[in-house]
């Protein structure tokens, strides 16, 4: 029972379906109406009763969609040998020729070509046959094309009337046809050339019975190809007139054993200077004069018999009239060895390392010790320097007497780039100083001295002070300054102070003034200490070797230690250390070096800043800036904590937090990361919130006792303010140092245990 004709009940026929024409019987084939046969109705499908042909073979088609022939048989081509017989009716020495060839098959477009081999002086044209395209079937079936199935070994294949024999067919092609269901035969060979068979007999009695003598140069020059040997050889000419000594560079090329000679010419010898001395070439030993052309050949030529246009020539294997020349090979060099080079004594003085190489290893060589060629008349020609004419600088003097066009100033690069200001790293060193003098006035002044280490300039800056009656202010401008007694006008280049002439402790005279360093910021401790072999008053391990030197010597210096360690603690301040190494070192250590090992055995548990005074001033920032939107930086956080811990890497927070353009200096957030750094280098960031809300949770600054209780992090901002210093002597004071494991690295003993440091005293602080 049929569902009635309504919506819903209706399905659509056409789904799937993408062919709608009508059909036709009729076609044109050739101009001429006929009728096709069996085709399909509407849309493709089939008719009722109608016959249908199989779409495929016995051998169902694959599925999948088809891939046209040339993307299926791309870059795919089927190599056959093959022979024609070619028949020859000119000449009564042969009645055919076989001539060899390989055809070619292209399956991606049903092409075919046909390619000979090339033989030596065959008298024909050779190469391409028949180029590539589709070739037609012999006649009746000249309407259809060569396909695959045509091709196969032992099969004949008629191209254009001319008949080729497969005979073999390569790898690939075998296995191409064995996967489509064709059996391969094995391959055979083409039958033998009658004239060419006769032509190889022929040529072999043309053959010497005694085979010529052979000169086979190729095996050395590929294996010695770009090889050559080097030395330097000099040749006396001094008893010629306004002769002298001549330096040469010799070159032996061991590809083919020729030698070139290159003069080493000195400035202003007043010679020419050719390209090279001696063309590169082979080089007699005994040098009797020119020959004449031919007659120093490898071989001699003899014309047996022939009129003047018909000559016969063979080589003559008895050399008649050959002469016997020797020439230098690679034997005949090494180091001290007189060589003739058409007359001149040349004297190999030295060599390169590949030639002492090649000797070593080839001849067993090892002496290659230099000669030091020198006359007793030879001497070294001064240039003469002339004084600083007091324009420009001495450098650009001094250079514009050396050539003739002046060139500026090469500064040292290497220098500049490894001490030129680095973000935060200024690569400058500051230091306390006054000036020594007996005016009371004068001595109350401090300046602060600036040395760039980039290019050794010093620059002098003297901070105000208020009631003193002198102006503060530049004291020097930064430039290179010469060092004391230099005379106005020199022959040679001034000295100049440089970065070792500046430490604590040391006395500088800048141009008349004796300043005296007392101090040195932060900074430059550390930067010293880090460049120590630059510096050697900040090299512990050369500062500890001059005090083993003296301790050792004087044992009763250790007791000196313990007299001002009496519970001995094993340390005492640093104030105490200081005096007590200048009263006992003082003569062979400088201030900078008793600070340097200060600060080296230090207890570093000096007071660090409270972080509750770093979050003070950083609120107070803020606060000026009117930043209250902690809400992107919320999120920024949240979304770098893929752990969802709440804490993450210092460095991860701080690049958070410039990427929301928070309104910290980079001293002030550098400073809060770091107090804020838990000891597996985290931070809990909600701490960080905490401490930027400055509306919700405000943070007052504490009021500093003293001047000198100022934030570590001004120290990061290089001006030339005089509390910097002030700070670091001050910080300097309140930490202890640890004498008994700078005693214990000197190798030195003491009265009383190391290890019962600390407790043997029965008072409250040392059990502390």
């Amino acid at each position: 029972m049929a569902l009635p004709f309504l919506p819903g009940n209706t399905f659509e026929r056409k789904i799937g379906k993408d062919k709608f024409h009508l059909t036709h019987q009729f076609d044109k084939y050739n101009g001429v109406g006929m009728l096709t046969g069996n085709k399909l109705g509407v849309g493709g499908v089939p008719l009722a009763g109608e016959d249908l042909r199989p779409k495929n073979s016995v051998y169902p088609r694959g599925e999948g969609p088809d891939r046209p022939a040339w993307l299926a048989f791309d870059k795919q081509v089927l190599c056959f040998d093959a022979y024609f017989q070619e028949s020859i009716t000119e000449r009564p020495e042969e009645q055919y020729r076989i001539r060899k060839c390989r055809v070619y098959f292209y399956p991606e477009d049903d092409t075919v070509q046909v390619v000979e081999q090339r033989q030596n002086n065959v008298g024909f044209p050779q190469g391409t046959i028949l180029k590539r395209h589709r070739v037609p079937l012999p006649a009746p079936n000249d309407d259809r094309f060569y396909t695959y199935d045509q091709f196969n070994v032992g099969a004949e294949v008629s191209l254009y009337g001319r008949v080729y024999k497969l005979i073999d067919c390569d790898p690939f092609t075998r296995n191409f046809l064995t996967k489509l269901g064709v059996r391969v035969p094995p391959g055979f060979s083409a039958p033998e050339d009658p004239f060419l068979k006769h032509r190889q007999v022929a040529e072999g009695t043309q053959n010497p019975l005694r085979p010529y003598e052979r000169i086979d140069t190729l095996k050395q020059f590929i294996n010695h190809d770009t090889h050559v040997l080097r030395f330097w050889g000099v040749w006396d000419d001094t008893e010629s007139v306004y002769g002298d000594a001549r330096n040469f560079v010799i070159h032996y090329f061991l590809a083919d054993d020729t030698m070139e000679i290159r003069e080493v010419l000195p400035p202003n010898s007043g010679r020419d200077a050719p390209p090279t001395y001696l063309a590169r070439n082979k080089l007699p030993k005994d040098f009797n004069g020119l020959r004449l052309p031919g007659e120093n050949a490898q071989r001699t030529v003899l014309n047996v018999f022939g009129q003047l246009n018909k000559q016969r020539w063979i080589l003559d294997n008895l050399k008649t009239g050959a002469t016997d020349q020797k020439y230098y090979t690679d034997q005949d060099l090494a180091i001290g060895q007189l060589i003739n080079v058409y007359g001149r004594k040349v004297l190999l003085t030295d060599c390169d390392e590949f030639t002492k190489n090649y000797y070593r290893t080839k001849y067993g060589v090892q002496d290659f010790t230099p000669i030091n060629y020198k006359k007793d008349n030879d001497y070294n020609l001064l240039r003469q320097t002339y004084p600083y004419t007091g324009f420009g600088s001495e450098e650009d003097s001094l250079n514009s007497t050396k050539k003739l066009l002046p060139e500026p100033v090469k500064k040292d690069f290497n220098k500049f780039m490894g001490f030129d200001r680095q973000g935060l790293e200024s690569n400058v060193l500051r230091f306390m100083a006054k000036i020594i003098t007996k005016d009371p006035i004068q001595a109350e002044r401090h300046f602060i001295i600036s040395y760039f280490l980039a290019d050794d300039t010093i620059n002098i800056h003297e901070p105000p002070t208020r009631n003193s009656g002198i102006d503060g202010g530049k004291f020097l401008e930064r430039q290179k300054v010469k060092r004391p007694n230099q005379p106005r006008y020199p022959l040679e280049i001034s000295e100049y102070f440089n970065g070792t002439d500046f430490y604590v402790g040391a006395r500088v005279i800048i141009n008349g003034f004796d300043f005296y360093i007392y101090d040195a910021d932060e900074y430059a401790f550390k930067l010293m200490e880090k460049e120590s072999y630059l510096f050697p008053v900040s090299n512990q391990r050369l500062i500890l070797e001059k005090l083993r030197q003296f301790l050792t010597n004087n044992s009763d210096s250790v007791e000196q230690f313990e007299k001002h360690d009496p519970q001995h603690k094993g340390y005492f301040g640093y104030e105490t250390f200081y005096y007590l190494m200048k009263n006992l070192v003082g003569h062979i250590l400088v201030d900078h070096e008793i600070i340097t090992l200060a600060r080296y055995y230090a207890q570093k548990n000096f007071k660090e800043h409270d972080i509750y005074s770093v979050v003070a001033i950083a609120q107070e920032h803020l606060r000026k800036h009117n930043y209250e939107h902690l809400l992107p930086l919320k999120e920024n956080l949240i979304k770098r904590d893929r752990n969802r811990n709440g804490r993450l890497p210092a460095e991860e927070v701080r690049i958070a937090i410039r990427s929301v353009h928070v309104p910290l200096p980079d001293y002030l957030l550098n400073t809060l990361i770091n107090r804020m750094t838990q000891e597996d280098g985290c931070i809990e960031y909600n701490d960080v919130l905490s401490a930027l809300n400055w509306r919700e949770l405000p943070v007052s600054k504490p009021t500093p006792t003293s001047e000198h209780e100022q934030d570590d992090f001004t120290s990061t901002r290089h001006t030339d303010d005089p509390t910097m210093l002030d700070k670091t002597t001050h910080e300097r004071k309140k930490f202890n140092v640890e004498y008994t494991t700078m005693l214990q690295d000197l190798g030195l003993n003491m009265s009383h245990p190391l290890s019962t440091l600390g407790t043997s005293s029965n008072c409250d602080e040392c059990k502390k």
